[in-house]
C-alpha cells in the first residue's frame, strides 16, 4: 500500500503531493512499482503535530485526490480519515477502502457508514481511555472495533487489523492517539512489531505502517524521515516474518524488491 498524503502538514514531506498532477503521477509510479493499493490521506493525524483542519477542507483535498489518483491508475484507492463525512465524500469519489486511524471509535457515524457502502475497514487499534500498551492493550482495542464493525453490519472479511505504530503515546496534540504511561512509546512499538503473530488470533489481515516513523529516528537518532527508508524496510520485513499481510509504506519501489527477495529466499 504507497502512501500519497495531500496534506501539507504530514511529517514526512516526501509523501505530500499537493496538485492534481502530482498525485496522478505518483499514484501511476506507485502502479508500476508494484503496489496493489493507494492509501491517501488529507490531513495528518500524527499524535505530536497540531494537525487539525476543519472537515471541508479535508474533503476538498481528499476527493480531488482520489479522483485523480483513479484517473492515472488501476489501483484500489484507499481513504485514510477518522471522520465520517470525510470517508462518506471519499466513497462516492471511488474510494475502495476507508483507513481509520481511530478504529471506527472517533466519529460514532464513521462504522454506519462504511456499512452501508460495502466498502473495505482498515480498523487501527485506539483507545479512548488510558491502556497499556502491552499486545494485550493492542488486542483488546482492536476487539472492541471488531465488535462495533460487526453491529454496524459490516462484513467480517472486509475487515484488515492495524496495531497503530506510533499512536500509543503518554501524551499529544489532536484526538488521534491512544494514551499509554505504563512504558516508553518506542519500546511498545518495538514489542508489538516484535510480537505480531500474536495478533493473528484475531483472525484478520494485518496491516503495518512503520514507515520512517518516530520509534525509528528515536532507536537509531535520525532526526530527519529522510534518513529512516532502511530501516523502515528492515521492520517491514520483520513484520510480514510475524503475520502482517498489508504493508503501508512511503517507499513502494524499494520495498516491493526487498519483499520480492524475501519470498524468493523461503521458497
Amino acid at each position: 500500500m504507497g502512501i500519497i498524503n495531500v496534506s501539507p502538514e504530514s511529517f514526512f514531506k516526501g509523501s505530500v503531493r499537493t496538485g492534481d498532477e502530482q498525485v496522478a503521477a505518483a499514484a501511476k509510479q506507485m502502479e508500476r512499482d508494484g503496489a496493489h493499493m493507494i492509501d491517501i490521506g488529507a490531513m495528518s493525524t500524527a499524535p505530536y503535530l497540531e494537525t487539525m483542519i476543519p472537515v471541508d477542507m479535508e474533503v476538498r483535498r481528499i476527493t480531488s485526490a482520489i479522483k485523480a489518483a483513479k484517473s492515472a491508475c488501476d489501483l484500489h484507492i484507499s481513504a485514510d480519515t477518522p471522520r465520517a463525512e470525510t470517508a462518506r465524500a471519499a466513497l462516492a469519489a471511488g474510494a475502495d477502502v476507508i483507513n481509520d486511524v481511530t478504529g471506527l471509535k472517533y466519529d460514532p457515524m464513521m462504522a454506519d457508514v462504511i456499512a452501508k457502502s460495502r466498502a473495505r475497514a482498515i480498523i487501527c487499534a485506539y483507545s479512548r481511555s488510558e491502556i497499556t500498551g502491552r499486545m494485550l492493550g493492542t488486542a483488546k482495542s482492536l476487539r472492541e472495533s471488531r465488535t462495533i464493525a460487526r453491529k454496524a453490519g459490516i462484513n467480517a472479511d472486509d475487515i484488515i487489523i492495524d496495531p497503530s505504530i506510533g499512536f500509543f503515546r503518554p501524551e499529544g496534540k489532536n484526538f488521534f492517539f491512544s494514551k499509554m504511561t505504563d512504558m516508553p512509546w518506542y519500546v511498545r512499538d518495538m514489542q508489538v512489531i516484535s510480537h505480531l503473530s500474536e495478533l493473528t488470533a484475531l483472525k484478520k489481515p494485518i496491516c503495518i505502517s512503520v514507515s520512517r516513523k518516530s520509534f525509528i529516528g528515536h532507536l537509531l537518532n535520525l532526526q530527519s524521515p529522510e534518513d529512516r527508508m532502511v530501516p523502515s524496510i528492515a521492520c517491514e520485513l520483520i513484520s510480514v516474518l510475524h503475520g502482517a499481510s498489508l504493508i503501508r509504506t512511503h517507499n513502494v519501489k524499494e520495498t516491493v524488491q526487498a519483499l520480492t527477495m524475501l519470498e524468493l529466499l523461503r521458497a
